[in-house]
């Protein structure tokens, strides 16, 4: 009996849902869904690969989102406000080649890794640029979240 208790704790222990996400506590959990038709001349760079272009319709993301083909079948979208502060006046990003740079403090972000690339070594907590979710079907790519 004594080993029946250990091994249900075990299970419990183990079981435990432990939510290993770290998502940004400047950015809001923003649930959208948007569609980008590939043919329409304003999302046609995209078509290849390391041509970004920047999203800022209405409901779509925080302030927009940057998209970038990063392979021949897939794309990556990231939040257009910078991360590492509360959604301001500067805190919209602007492209620069395969970067987005935030005007406030001019971080530099890699729209391939979401990388940061020059974090301070101040000792405090930077984030990486919020991803979001990108999928092809046919000339569709839907961005969501």
């Amino acid at each position: 009996m004594r080993y029946s208790w250990g091994f249900i704790f075990f299970i419990f222990l183990f079981s435990c849902d432990s939510d290993g996400t770290n998502r940004n506590p400047y950015l809001q959990e923003v649930n959208f869904r948007f569609e980008l038709d590939l043919n329409l001349p304003l999302y046609n760079s995209l078509n290849n690969i390391g041509n970004p272009i920047y999203v800022g319709n209405n409901g779509v993301g925080t302030r927009g989102v940057f998209v970038i083909k990063s392979g021949l079948d897939s794309f990556f979208a990231f939040e257009a406000s910078c991360p590492n502060h509360a959604p301001n006046n500067c805190s919209t990003m602007t492209l620069d080649g395969q970067n987005v740079i935030c005007s406030c403090e001019d971080y530099t972000y890699n729209l391939f890794t979401g990388q940061q690339l020059n974090r301070p070594d101040d000792g405090n907590r930077y984030y990486d640029l919020l991803f979001y979710n990108a999928s092809q079907s046919g000339n569709i790519i839907t961005i969501s979240n």
